[in-house]
């Protein structure tokens, strides 16, 4: 059996935290506020705020938070040429000055015991990374919206709350900056750092809150673009994709779509019978989903004709950013 690989580094400080941020310094001033108020000694740890913009509003409210509060270690850096959360990330944690690079979001609100149950967690040198529990505050009937935040609460490593030996990360490059959104970058990032052998353990005492925010109507069309990372992803990592997506590939959006191709080419070709059989079977697959999107959500009508129309957008959508993304990046995947 191979040794756990032995992951250390120089500590300046015992932590860094880095905050990936653009142009929502209101969310960024609530952040900045719990983590000022963290039980660490301010001396033990220092802030990076990474700005993916830049803009004028976040440099000044890093600005304000270290003269408010003179012993706590705020600092404003800028993206580079290269733009996204990944990107922004590696930008902060290259000039971090901790043993261990601590990550969450602007829109998160962390724990007073955070920073100190996350160090905890690093007790041995052969623990290279961990993660903490994600708190997502559901209203009794969540919107479809609400609840795919709440997804967060069950996503290991996700970077709204994880941490990692800085010498870990310089062992594997940093962040993936190909994600150029807020989507797998974290997955890739922890399979690459188990590939180095080191162990990553859970630290559910380290907790931050991550309240999701207003969303405008059809944001689960727009998620669909994400699907070119999964591609992505499945590339780099296909077993460990599988190992952590067990309801991957979406077969009832496949099936949706092939449904529609065969009722449009029936019709085309005056077969009637057997467009109407697939317009019907279509018809009930985007129903099903649609009452599955509605079990124990919102009922307010704008929230119920919200899932109704992009019920039929989604299947065809997702499908299409699939096929791109596997065209995109040259695999097999679907």
């Amino acid at each position: 059996m191979t040794e756990p690989a032995h992951i250390a580094g120089n500590e300046d400080i015992p932590a860094s935290v880095v905050i990936a941020t653009l142009n929502r310094p209101a969310l960024l001033d609530r952040c900045l506020r719990a983590l000022a108020a963290q039980r660490l000694p301010n001396e033990q740890y220092e802030v990076i705020v990474v700005d993916d913009g830049p803009h004028q509003a976040t440099e000044d409210m890093v600005r304000i938070w270290a003269q408010r509060c003179p012993g706590f270690r705020v600092v404003y850096r800028r993206s580079g040429e290269t733009h996204g959360p990944a990107a922004a990330r590696n930008v902060g944690w290259r000039s971090a000055q901790g043993g261990v690079i601590a990550f969450t979001d602007d829109d998160c609100i962390p724990d007073a015991g955070w920073l100190e149950a996350g160090l905890a967690a690093f007790s041995s040198p052969e623990i290279g990374g961990a993660w903490g529990r994600i708190i997502v505050p559901l209203p009794p009937e969540p919107t479809d919206w609400e609840r795919n935040v709440a997804g967060l609460e069950q996503a290991p490593c996700a970077t709204a709350n994880c941490f990692y030996r800085r010498a870990a990360l310089e062992a594997v490059g940093g962040f993936d900056e190909r994600f150029t959104e807020a989507w797998r970058e974290d997955s890739d990032l922890q399979f690459r750092v188990l590939a180095l052998g080191v162990g990553i353990k859970h630290a559910p005492s380290a907790m931050v809150e991550h309240p999701a925010r207003a969303a405008p109507w059809g944001v689960s069309i727009r998620l669909q673009r994400q699907n070119r990372f999964n591609a992505l992803l499945y590339k780099k990592h296909p077993t460990l994709y599988r190992l952590f997506n067990p309801h991957e590939p979406p077969w009832a959006y496949y099936a949706i779509v092939m449904l529609m191709v065969v009722g449009g080419v029936a019709i085309a070709t005056h077969r009637a019978p057997v467009g109407i059989l697939a317009g019907f079977t279509w018809l009930c697959l985007v129903a099903a989903f649609c009452i599955r999107r509605l079990r124990h959500a919102s009922r307010r009508p704008a929230h119920v004709a919200e899932m109704v129309l992009t019920s039929f957008i989604i299947p065809p959508y997702a499908v299409f950013w699939r096929l791109y993304g596997a065209l995109k990046y040259r695999v097999a995947f679907f």
